[in-house]
């Protein structure tokens, strides 16, 4: 029998950030142990995610509470048996001008649905307190749970998240912990630049993010996560490369930042030890961008199908879900072509990396990966920022008869694409149990099967 995956979430709630966690605490504990949820900014402010993740264990202390009430299984089982920490980030990205995506998942980050909880709820809880929003209203509202009361199902940080991740990579076995990124990379590539060594215990890093071959979501090109902190990701990326120095981002040109405050700009990371400091192991990421995730998606009518019968009969959670995923299928049917009525259908782009994480062992020859693939991400480019690149020429490779050990530079190959000491070295999804096996696993593990 195989080991539940440890994993951290590295999160930006978020409409699929919310039912990316809500499938990970509801899961088996035979499958995945959540050990830390990590807030980052993302698709709304910091603070407004982190009442997005205080308001959801609310709402789950409500549901469980009614379910017991009803006779029913509690359910949440891996949350049961292991309370996870939540930690803040920072509140922007490393350099450029922060970027959210709340045209779509509104000012709160759940659909504007944040008429809901007195700022002095969480002065108690994490320094500095979480300005207010609208979101736990609606959680208190719709859902009855009241967040002014106490939980026991989490238990708050007040170590800001890079050095949350970093300590408990440290104080656990090497390759014993995944990550699962699914907002902005900012958080990690903090993490990195402070220890890299250490992050580069963690087993993977399960990463939601980025557009190959496929159009990004936010430009042309770019897909949100990549392009909210393009920076983070390139360097994120850059310690899965035989030498880091290859495809880590240029310095910005001075009076790049745009700022329209007081503060002053942040100040570049500093670069990486060389490789021969930083040892032979090298960080593994799993990609998993929109190219493999945009086909998983929930329809309108199968998630009423569950949540409505439910939410009649007075469930929380599932008046609650209910009133944000209103919001978002509204909002497709405004923003895309080809969506009407109950055939109206949410990307699951954050709870596919859950997904794998949760079935990845018990399902291996389910799943399937490209091997050190040479993605890169764009930094500086007016627009392409964010855009995933990969070199589709067809040209030969060097050897490592080519050169000092395949180094030296050739002809029209500028970036060292072709050389086999450079350039990234990341996993790619490109097949799993298949794209409507997900929408009916994640409403059945989430509200009961």
């Amino acid at each position: 029998m195989h080991k539940p995956t440890k994993v951290i979430i590295d999160t930006d709630p978020g409409i699929d950030d919310i039912l990316a966690m809500l499938l990970a605490l509801a899961a088996s504990p035979d499958d995945i142990e959540i050990l830390l949820i990590s807030v980052t900014f993302g698709n709304v402010e910091v603070q407004n995610c982190l009442r997005n993740v205080v308001s959801m264990f609310h709402v789950i202390e409500k549901e469980m509470q009614w379910r017991r009430e009803q006779g029913l299984q509690q359910g949440f089982e891996s949350l049961r048996r292991c309370k996870p920490l939540v930690a803040v980030g920072p509140d922007g990205p490393l350099e450029d001008q922060l970027m959210m995506a709340d045209y779509f998942h509104g000012t709160d980050g759940l659909g504007g649905h944040a008429h809901l909880t007195p700022p002095e709820t969480w002065k108690h809880l994490f320094s500095p307190p979480p300005s207010d929003t609208l979101i736990t209203r609606t959680a208190v509202n719709d859902a009855h749970a009241d967040p002014m009361s106490p939980t026991s199902l989490f238990t708050p940080s007040q170590r800001t998240s890079h050095l949350e991740i970093l300590r408990i990579l440290e104080e656990n076995p090497p390759d014993t912990i995944s990550i699962i990124a699914i907002g902005p990379l900012t958080n990690l590539a903090l993490a990195a630049s402070h220890a890299p060594q250490i992050l580069m215990r963690a087993k993977s890093i399960l990463v939601m993010g980025g557009a190959v071959y496929e159009p990004g979501n936010i430009t042309p090109l770019a897909e949100f996560n990549t392009y909210a902190d393009a920076i983070a990701a390139a360097r994120l990326y850059a310690l899965t490369s035989p030498d880091p120095s290859s495809t880590m981002p240029p310095k910005p040109p001075r009076g790049r930042h745009i700022n329209h405050s007081n503060e002053p700009p942040p100040q570049p990371l500093p670069a990486y030890p060389n490789k021969e400091d930083l040892g032979r192991k090298r960080l593994t990421v799993l990609l998993f961008p929109l190219d493999i995730t945009t086909p998983h998606s929930l329809r309108r009518d199968e998630f009423e199908a569950k949540s409505k019968p439910l939410a009649e009969k007075g469930s929380p959670l599932a008046e609650w879900a209910s009133a944000f995923m209103a919001t978002a299928f509204s909002k497709m049917e405004t923003l895309h072509h080809g969506h009407e009525g109950g055939s109206t259908a949410l990307s699951l782009h954050d709870p596919l990396c859950v997904w794998y994480a949760s079935t990845g062992q018990s399902q291996k020859e389910q799943w399937s990966f490209t091997k050190e693939e040479d993605i890169r991400v764009e930094t500086a480019g007016q627009w392409s920022r964010g855009a995933c690149i990969v070199d589709q020429r067809d040209r030969k490779r060097r050897g490592d008869e080519d050169g000092e050990g395949g180094e030296a530079s050739v002809s029209n190959d500028t970036g060292d694409w072709l050389s086999p000491k450079k350039g990234n070295r990341l996993s790619r999804c490109v097949g799993t149990p298949g794209h409507r096996a997900l929408a009916p696993y994640l409403l059945d593990t989430i509200f009961g099967g």
